[in-house]
């Protein structure tokens, strides 16, 4: 089946493996026209290594056929003529039922794939493939074979999940990580377990392709956080986690086969006591701009469980956007901190604590709210009302409800803003006629000696 022209298959009637090797003899081993073809190198199927080892071959789901690749070339690197890759499988069992198939025109260094003649495949059977280059009537040796398995079955059973610390369906003490054992529940093909706290078991990437198309495998076993291999083919892993919130939780698992195909889900359900620290500021009330100094407690629980080792601290709305940063705990887990008020409409604090066993507790969290829009007023054009008239001028006030105010902004109808300095008081005054009758909304807004731009105050009147 050739992925370059078009697709034909070509049955070998050959009685043994050897004689399958005459089709190399056929052609000529002299050296092609730009150079001496080469064995493909970089041999994958279905995105993953190729296995030499008879014993130990590749399992694979052929539902959307099987692609064999590998990277062609001839000893004249600098020539990039194109080539033909030709690849040949045969069932281990009966290496007479040999098919060929082809890539023509393949880029020299460059992955060329093929698919294996999927009619021949079948579920459970082992089959071996190998590729070599042809180019300008020579043809280079070829490669040693790779061998998979076609396991187009998916475990018949979905796994067992047993806890002996926090058993399902009742309330339990949070601070030790979950062990989880789980089971492949009778299925002797299952090689591992997928796990989620969320329900979502997406799909499995099996390969990112880096340069020349060449393949890199994924191993999704190296991801802790969500799979784990059995112990043994068909059986069973234990794994620690820790929940990711209090109340009730869920984990969901499936098994997987060595193709990596999925079992049916299952679930756990069982419920977290909340394990939140407390958070204590030395004022209780501080104004904006105050630096205040914060308290931080673990939960006793915790604590006695596995001592708490440090803290991560969320601020929210910050005048330069949320932060997230750690602050480690003393041996009795306590911790301070110090915090500057500088939410334009409030702070607000959110505090998880981390045990060393990696337990991490549910958030803390505390608030204080802030009005940080000016004050307008003005004797002539008062808010919400009407007076004045067109060209009449008439006196605004601004005045800060916070500290450290160094100027205010502001626009008339979304004309163009204007920026006036305020006073040692922290007031501003300016003087503005209308130049037509009807309605106005006046924006102001106040900035901070450190350059905190504050909240807008909108301020609408009418001129008669």
């Amino acid at each position: 089946m050739s992925l370059g022209a078009r697709s034909r298959a070509v049955l070998a009637s050959l009685g043994t493996l050897g004689l399958c090797l005459s089709l190399a003899a056929a052609v000529s081993p002299a050296s092609a026209a730009g150079g001496t073809p080469t064995t493909p190198t970089q041999l994958f199927n279905g995105n993953r290594s190729c296995s030499t080892d008879a014993d130990r071959p590749t399992y694979l789901w052929a539902g959307n056929n099987v692609v064999v690749e590998g990277v062609p070339g001839t000893t004249d690197t600098t020539d990039n003529s194109p080539v033909t890759v030709r690849y040949q499988v045969w069932p281990v069992t009966d290496p007479s039922q040999t098919r060929t198939v082809t890539h023509d025109r393949a880029t020299p260094g460059f992955e060329a794939t093929s698919l294996l003649p999927n009619e021949m495949l079948a579920d459970g059977q082992t089959y071996a493939w190998r590729a070599q280059t042809v180019a300008g009537g020579a043809a280079s040796d070829w490669s040693v074979p790779c061998y998979v398995t076609i396991d187009d079955t998916l475990p018949a059973s979905t796994p067992t999940i047993s806890s002996p610390n926090y058993p399902p369906n009742q309330w339990n003490q949070g601070g030790d990580p979950v062990k989880f054992t789980l089971n492949a529940n009778g299925t002797d093909d299952v090689a591992g377990f997928q796990y989620s706290w969320t329900g979502s078991l997406e799909s499995i990437v099996l390969a990112d392709i880096g340069d020349h198309g060449i393949p890199q495998p994924r191993d999704p076993y190296a991801n802790p956080g969500h799979f784990i291999r059995a112990d043994a083919t068909g059986g069973s892993a234990t794994v620690d986690l820790v929940p990711p919130y209090g109340g009730a939780v869920t984990l969901w698992v499936r098994s997987l086969d060595r193709a990596l195909n999925p079992s049916e889900a299952t679930s756990y359900r069982f419920y977290v006591s909340p394990t939140p620290p407390t958070i204590t500021p030395a004022d209780p009330s501080p104004a904006f701009g105050d630096t205040t100094t914060f308290t931080l407690r673990p939960a006793a629980a915790l604590q006695s469980k596995s001592p708490v080792v440090s803290y991560s601290v969320h601020t929210i709305n910050g005048p330069d956007g949320d932060r997230t940063f750690d602050v480690p705990a003393a041996a009795d887990g306590t911790a301070t901190t110090e915090l500057t008020m500088d939410g334009i409409t409030g702070e607000h604090v959110e505090v998880t604590s981390k045990s060393a066993d990696g337990w991490v507790s549910d958030p803390a969290s505390w608030d204080i709210d802030y009005d940080t829009t000016p004050t307008v007023a003005s004797d002539v054009y008062p808010e919400n009302g009407s007076g004045g008239g067109v060209g009449v001028p008439g006196t605004f006030t601004f005045t800060p409800k916070v500290k450290g105010i160094v100027s205010y902004t502001y626009s008339f109808n979304t004309e163009p803003e204007v920026t006036v300095a305020a006073g040692a008081d922290g007031t501003a005054h300016i003087d503005w006629a209308p130049s037509s009758d009807g309605s106005y909304d006046l924006q102001v807004y106040a900035t901070t000696r450190s350059g905190i731009q504050l909240a807008t105050c909108d301020y609408s009147f009418a001129v008669n």
